[in-house]
């Protein structure tokens, strides 16, 4: 561990170190990191790969409330920046938070060039929404709960209509390709093929990962199913930094009907009033924090859990707070018709379930890696902007920020005479069979029975030391098959950091270590060596993650 120390302990990563191989730009993923990142990198040749068709498989589409920016009147960027920092539990780099808020009104503007339907009143000013612990309201909305869609419905009919850009619809990468210390090109499967070696090799003068969060590491999750987590698992298989995995966001409000993937009742709802009740009819967030239901997502996630655990079911009470449910929040009306509920009239039933990663590939503020030729951007990466825990509506908004700069840091590595020249991929052989269909989704299944059992909202080290024994056993079981074997170390790298910050703050509780320890008020820094000590010596706990860097180094 102690030989990668100074490399992991850097947030500045140096890119490429000669020259670019040959091949386009290919981008892992297809939601709005992805996308955005596409667009303004034309009209550079890019292969953008994308798991299901355009908009089906990214949870961007899914996101509800809007991206935050400083564009109303009174607020500033040095409010939000300042709100960032606070939301993050003392871990976010305050460089990136100011930057990122500062940046976050240009690409507003950027959305509307691309003709994202922005809520505007009869002055053209934007409709602005307050959530939990923003001091001013600058959620900026599409029809009030419908922003991920509208945003991404104008992205992928702007990609459609440029030239430089070709999609790979079907397409899952499974494996970084890294040769020449860099990294070279992407392996594609089609999941209809796994395991029969029909493996595509897209060779990359760039890769930029974009493939969202973990969700489906959980058994209750807001997530698509394809947000697995494996580029966490490729790139730190390929020698990457993971930074800060085990900070798992919880979203205290998904709509709790027994519905894979748990719809979500948006936290804007909150913004507007509704409230948390529990069985017997008490709102019991107050007497938690003076903020009620608009507390961080951590505290309230947590409040809940607690309630249910304690059984008293948590319901969403939104009959008096909104004035017409089905015109104001007409996607969270048509989750909850879907489940039989009027929630203008009936009390919504609610749970945690895994909403967002604040982990991820660490990445620099123009999205570098520490490996030479791979860019990350959007939840997959951890700039170090959310620390412990994301402040709402900041997602969507780094996703846009760090698309641009990630473009522009590229574009001015790259030559500039490969317009309209794309690669076409070629077949590999692969390796080793797919576990069959049923045999697979006992596998899943189990990996999300012990991640939500161990390494959900509540952990201790007794239960995330099992967690990854666990975990161990099922990954030699799976060995063969890719898929699995990604998702399965990509749980293995969140339990592990988690098990090594004896400590709790933002979205990682530990029950055995309640409280914050200022001693640990640092960013993890966490490869696959370490990883692999970890597992070797499961007995010998450390006294704090390995390689803790200060915030903003």
């Amino acid at each position: 561990m102690a030989a990668s120390t100074k490399r992991r302990a850097a947030t500045k990563f140096s890119g490429f170190t000669g020259e670019p191989g040959p091949g386009d730009v290919v981008i892992i993923g297809a939601g709005l990191a992805g996308l955005f990142t596409a667009l303004k990198l034309a009209p550079l040749p890019v292969t953008v790969i994308a798991a299901a068709p355009l908009g089906e498989g990214a949870s961007s589409m899914w996101a509800q409330g809007g991206i935050a920016a400083a564009v109303g009147e009174g607020d500033s960027t040095a409010k939000h920046a300042a709100d960032t920092i606070e939301a993050g539990a003392g871990i976010v780099d305050p460089d990136i938070a100011q930057l990122v808020a500062e940046e976050g009104p240009d690409r507003i503007r950027d959305l509307l060039a691309y003709g994202v339907p922005f809520d505007r009143d009869l002055e053209g000013h934007y409709i602005l929404s307050k959530e939990a612990a923003h001091s001013e309201k600058r959620v900026v909305r599409v029809s009030g709960d419908a922003a991920g869609a509208a945003i991404m419905q104008a992205l992928i009919a702007a990609v459609r209509a440029t030239p430089s850009i070709r999609v790979l619809e079907g397409y899952e990468a499974d494996d970084l390709i890294v040769a020449n210390d860099r990294v070279e090109g992407v392996r594609l499967i089609r999941p209809t093929a796994l395991g029969n070696g029909r493996y595509a090799f897209v060779p990359a003068a760039a890769v930029v990962v974009a493939t969202g969060g973990v969700g489906a590491l959980f058994a209750l999750t807001t997530n698509p199913s394809y947000a697995k987590g494996e580029a966490l698992a490729m790139a730190a298989r390929a020698g990457a930094v993971i930074a800060d995995p085990e900070f798992v966001q919880f979203h205290p409000t998904a709509i709790d009907a027994g519905i894979d993937p748990a719809p979500l009742a948006t936290e804007a709802l909150r913004g507007e009033g509704a409230t948390l009740v529990n069985s017997n009819g008490e709102r019991f967030m107050l007497a938690i924090d003076p903020r009620g239901e608009l507390a961080p997502r951590d505290v309230v996630a947590r409040a809940v859990y607690n309630e249910l655990n304690a059984g008293r079911g948590v319901f969403l009470d939104c009959r008096t707070a909104i004035a017409d449910f089905e015109k104001e929040y007409p996607t969270v009306w048509g989750h909850c018709q879907r489940a039989g509920i009027d929630p203008s009239k009936d009390l919504i039933p609610v749970a945690p379930a895994e909403h967002y990663h604040m982990g991820g590939i660490a990445a620099d503020a123009n999205g570098r890696t520490s490996l030479t030729g791979l860019w990350a951007v959007g939840e997959v990466a951890s700039t170090g902007l959310h620390g412990a825990n994301r402040l709402a509506s900041n997602s969507l908004l780094e996703a846009v920020v760090f698309g641009a700069r990630v473009a522009n840091d590229v574009r001015g590595l790259l030559p500039h005479d490969r317009v309209g020249h794309f690669v076409v991929p070629h077949r590999i052989p692969g390796s080793g069979r797919a576990a069959d269909t049923a045999s697979r989704r006992e596998a899943i299944d189990r990996l999300r029975a012990i991640m939500t059992r161990y390494a959900g909202v509540q952990r201790s080290g007794k239960g995330l030391k099992t967690a990854l024994s666990e975990l161990k056993v099922l990954s030699a079981a799976v060995v063969n098959d890719r898929v699995l074997s990604n998702m399965l170390l990509a749980a293995q790298l969140i339990t592990a950091a988690a098990l090594l910050r004896k400590e709790s703050r933002g979205g990682h509780y530990r029950t055995d270590y309640p409280n914050a320890n200022p001693a640990l008020q640092k960013r993890t820094f966490i490869t696959l060596a370490d990883l692999e000590a970890i597992n070797e010596k499961p007995k010998k706990s450390h006294c704090e993650p390995p390689t803790l860097a200060p915030c903003g180094t």
